[in-house]
């Protein structure tokens, strides 16, 4: 679930990516270096990526845009619907439908169900089946989180344990330290899954609801400190791995972060790792949740 701010920026993302689209093309062919950056690990530059995509307004964008339609951040998604609507390529409009019902986010749906509508006018398509010809109120019955069963409005549809975190990172870091990097990135990982609206830790609810357990292993696979004149530099990455409710292997998600501060003897080296560790976790957050509903649904 977006906090307050994020939904403000979210929205401001989207309302520059439709005014730039009205803006002229970038000189030159880049539509593959920018699909290319749509693979990055990093939100900003495969936003970056998306919005390059949708100013240039060529037809060759279609398929990166529809690629980005299944990316793991909310903006780069709706950015992406928003794009495809401007393109009006009616081989779009299936995945675009799809969309407009099944992503976790109603304001990605919001753009999708928008732009499918345009597309089926740029195309003189008539299709009574298009979800934007719903009644909000009807649209409202449902939240539309994946393909899940469960996804219905105040209910969870994933239920989720943290089994285990370790740190098991490179190098010389004694026991009691690795400890504390473990009990980081469980309180961060736990703390965003609480957050979550439609996610349940309780045994019980998952019960209620019918919903399979899925358990996560989080190991720090890096965390690495570099001094660069009066820079500290600290590296961490993650890799999570999610089982079933047998300890059946599903599948794995590895992520990292990266946190660059001033030299000062009055900033702990305990507390820059500590930014580095939860920020790496939190960033894999939005693509855990994605992946889940994927492999639970699939």
């Amino acid at each position: 679930m977006l906090g307050g701010n994020r939904v403000g920026r979210f929205v401001a993302m989207v309302v520059l990516a439709i005014a730039m689209l009205g803006g002229p093309a970038f000189a030159g062919d880049r539509i593959t270096d920018l699909t290319s950056m749509l693979s990055s690990s990093s939100e900003k530059t495969r936003l970056s990526a998306v919005l390059s995509l949708a100013r240039l307004g060529d037809k060759r964008t279609m398929k990166p845009l529809v690629t980005a339609l299944k990316d793991p951040s909310p903006q780069v998604r709706a950015i992406a619907a928003t794009a495809l609507g401007k393109l009006g390529h009616k081989a779009a409009l299936p995945l675009l439908k799809a969309t407009a019902t099944d992503d976790v986010d109603d304001t990605v749906r919001t753009k999708a169900r928008q732009a499918a509508v345009a597309v089926a006018k740029a195309n003189n398509i008539k299709d009574d089946t298009l979800i934007a010809a719903q009644p909000a109120q009807a649209r409202k019955k449902t939240t539309g989180f994946g393909r899940s069963p469960h996804a219905v409005e105040g209910a969870p549809d994933l239920y989720v344990t943290v089994k285990g975190t370790n740190d098991d990172s490179p190098g010389g870091t004694d026991k009691a330290t690795r400890k504390q990097h473990a009990e980081i990135i469980k309180a961060a990982l736990e703390d965003s899954l609480r957050s979550a609206r439609q996610v349940t830790m309780v045994q019980t609810e998952a019960e209620r609801w019918g919903l399979d357990a899925r358990t996560i292993d989080v190991s720090v696979t890096k965390l690495e400190m570099t001094q660069s004149g009066g820079n500290i530099e600290v590296a961490a990455e993650l890799r999570l791995a999610i089982c079933d409710q047998t300890g059946k292997m599903l599948s794995f998600l590895s992520g990292g972060a990266k946190v660059t501060r001033k030299y000062s003897a009055k900033v702990p080296l305990a507390a820059i790792r500590k930014e580095a560790l939860e920020g790496a976790m939190k960033g894999m957050f939005d693509k855990l949740l994605v992946h889940l509903r994927q492999i639970t649904t699939t």
